[in-house]
């Protein structure tokens, strides 16, 4: 006989975080819900300006590098962009990282680095959930740096003439680049428990460069003071 797989248990503490912050979202008159069912997904048009989407582009051309994938799999495909890591605390950065937060309402110490990715012609990012998969190889070490993924919000820097749009198959829900555009989903259920449903994809870039920001926040402190 084999083994059932345990079922991730249900969360109070992840069930609160997407309470509090549905309902900060919700009186934003900036922030719109997506009518998409089964998913807690929000979208704010012209979140950033062109100038602040420039200057992250270029520190994104300046520190890219090929991104990489926390999975136990080993599929050089399955991922193909550039992503660079972005320092806070950088002048350039500082102002967009806590704007996220404050948007969210979330504490910034639970906010990961935010993260600029860079798609050419070809490149994507397949069907993948953003939470932390607790079968998974990473998942203790996740556990001890702030625990599962809740949030992530996803800012595009500028426009693409075809393709890199953010695709939830699941949902039937599909985003393509704009400049400025923040998009903001909760990777969890109600109950805390992890959302199948918010399994999305990058599609590959047609015509153009994809340039994206990408703020994951934990459940609990990921910054160590």
């Amino acid at each position: 006989m084999f083994a059932r797989k345990k079922a991730p248990a249900p969360s109070l503490r992840r069930q609160q975080m997407g309470l509090d912050v549905g309902r900060r979202l919700d009186a934003n008159p900036d922030m719109v819900r997506a009518e998409v069912s089964g998913i807690q997904i929000y979208y704010q048009l012209d979140f950033l300006n062109f100038a602040q989407c420039d200057t992250l582009i270029a520190t994104i051309d300046a520190n890219r590098r090929p991104s990489s994938l926390l999975s136990d799999r080993n599929d050089p495909d399955f991922r193909t962009s550039d992503s660079c890591d972005m320092n806070r605390y950088a002048p350039e950065v500082q102002p967009t990282d806590e704007a996220i937060a404050a948007l969210l309402g979330l504490p910034p110490e639970h906010g990961e680095t935010l993260q600029g990715q860079r798609y050419a012609p070809g490149q994507r990012f397949r069907a993948h959930h953003d939470y932390f998969h607790e079968t998974e190889s990473y998942w203790q070490q996740m556990q001890a740096s702030g625990g599962q993924r809740t949030w992530t919000t996803m800012i595009y820097l500028n426009d693409v003439a075809e393709g890199g749009a953010t695709w939830f198959p699941q949902a039937g829900f599909k985003v393509a680049p704009r400049r400025g555009l923040l998009l903001a989903w909760n990777n969890m259920n109600p109950d805390g428990t992890p959302n199948v449903q918010t399994l999305h994809e990058g599609t590959a870039v047609v015509e153009g460069t994809k340039y994206i920001v990408t703020k994951w926040f934990r459940e609990n402190a990921w910054l160590k003071r």
